[in-house]
């Protein structure tokens, strides 16, 4: 095979095993919010870019606003789902209550097991719904997520007790293998870095803050903080890391501040994972052969 083949085999192979997963504070999403035509087609193109999202802020009493969604991303992106939802019950102290939400690609990943964290102590304004998904990958089976959205009052103690959180997970599921991930308030005047330096999330081995202290997180010009965070635990995991980022929706949708406002006041953070390590090349899909037939004769394999 020539080298430029070679090469082009490579790169379809390794980027079709790329699986990202992604948090995104949707701000008080609600039936209302989603039945306007350009949050609705904005939205499903952020969930259509992930594996799996966890939504947070998800407001909406009805109902009805998760299931709208869904049924919009499954029909105008038929082609790289289906996908499929997990929402925790609504959760909160008063009578201002949130919803975590996941939307997963069903045919690359399944929800194994999942629950409420037990906050006995009433540590958390919204307790993590934790879930444990399946990976297409041999080198990391199963993964489990930690999705925290954090009140910005307490942003330091939330913090240190997502830390017993995660050491309940990896006991409960026998697993050093976590993502923590979501809108922690961890910056600005919510959490100065002196106080995020002492985090046990910060102090204790082995937790990789992928998104990293400065970098913007969020939309307006006016602001500059880190406040969505994703943190990797694990050495299986870690190894699988390829990137991880902000997503600037705004601009990648050419949307002005006032109309990316709609949205949200925050951009979504994801964390892409290699699953197909160079050593071990994934065998091309039908579909990727088919284009590697049509390549022109000089890109083609000598005879």
């Amino acid at each position: 095979m020539h080298y430029p083949a070679a090469l082009l085999f490579l790169i379809l192979a390794n980027e079709a095993q790329a699986f990202r997963i992604c948090a995104f504070n949707a701000q008080r999403l609600t039936l209302a919010k989603v039945a306007r035509e350009q949050v609705m087609d904005t939205l499903v193109r952020i969930l259509a870019r992930c594996d799996i999202s966890v939504l947070q802020e998800v407001v909406d009493s009805s109902g009805s606003a998760i299931p709208l969604l869904l049924r919009e991303l499954n029909r105008r992106f038929d082609g790289s789902g289906p996908y499929s939802t997990l929402s925790s019950p609504q959760l909160g102290r008063s009578t201002y209550m949130e919803t975590y939400v996941y939307f997963y690609r069903s045919h690359k990943t399944q929800v194994l097991s999942f629950y409420v964290y037990n906050d006995k102590d009433d540590l958390f304004a919204r307790e993590p719904f934790v879930a444990q998904f399946s990976l297409p990958s041999k080198v990391l089976p199963s993964l489990v997520l930690v999705p925290l959205h954090t009140t910005p009052k307490a942003v330091e103690k939330e913090l240190n007790a997502l830390y017993h959180v995660f050491l309940e997970v990896s006991q409960h599921w026998q697993t050093k293998d976590v993502i923590l991930l979501g809108d922690f308030n961890a910056d600005c005047a919510s959490l100065t870095k002196k106080r995020l330096d002492k985090l046990e999330l910060r102090t204790e081995p082995g937790f990789h803050w992928v998104i990293a202290d400065g970098e913007d997180t969020t939309v307006r010009a006016s602001t500059h903080c880190t406040y969505d965070r994703i943190v990797l635990h694990g050495e299986r995991c870690q190894s699988l890391l390829h990137t991880a980022a902000a997503f600037d929706f705004p601009t990648s949708f050419q949307l002005t501040e006032e109309e990316a406002l709609n949205i949200s006041d925050h951009y979504p953070v994801e964390v892409e994972l290699k699953l197909s390590q160079a050593h071990s090349v994934q065998p091309l899909s039908l579909a990727v052969l088919l284009l590697l037939s049509l390549l022109p004769p000089q890109l083609c394999p000598a005879t």
